[in-house]
């Protein structure tokens, strides 16, 4: 069982997100799979939708989703096999206009997320305690392996609160 980090293990920026996850397991969150329920019942037409004009459509929400899952995922790997290597951070603004959302099927986004999410839950799944406990540098912060499966749990819940309030 992967336990909640404390706020030692991770950026203050990335409290909002750990405590959005449940008192549950991290692991049965993940796999609840809330955001590909609440996607698949969004009508066609809405997948493009901007709730203003220089905010992301919920296809490009979807595809930021899936690519920091990956990114932190990334970070989980190799700090759980003892890399040291300070790992840089990214600029999400900078990912959106090229991953052409826009031209992707509905069907095709939700396979990713499915196919990203069964990458994350393999990787986690089989972490032992020591894995699990490993600190790393992260965007110039130290972060622990635990803290990154929480990341990755409470950032899909914050944007699915985003899409819930904004966009349905």
């Amino acid at each position: 069982m992967i336990s909640r980090p404390s706020e030692s293990e991770y950026a203050p920026y990335y409290h909002t997100y750990v405590t959005q996850v449940p008192e549950q397991s991290v692991l049965l969150t993940l796999d609840d799979q809330v955001l590909h329920q609440a996607l698949s019942t969004i009508e066609e037409a809405n997948w493009d939708y901007r709730y203003q004009p220089d905010k992301w459509s919920i296809k490009e929400v979807l595809l930021h989703i899936c690519d920091t899952e990956r990114i932190f995922a990334y970070r989980a790997l190799r700090i759980s096999r003892g890399d040291n290597t300070p790992l840089p951070g990214f600029e999400q603004d900078d990912y959106i206009p090229n991953c052409y959302a826009g031209e992707r099927s509905i069907s095709s986004l939700l396979d990713e997320l499915q196919t990203v999410r069964a990458g994350t839950m393999s990787l986690f799944s089989n972490l032992n305690a020591q894995q699990v406990d490993s600190r790393g540098i992260a965007s110039g912060q130290e972060v622990t392996v635990r803290a990154l499966a929480y990341l990755i749990a409470g950032h899909e819940l914050h944007h699915l609160r985003i899409i819930k309030e904004r966009y349905l």
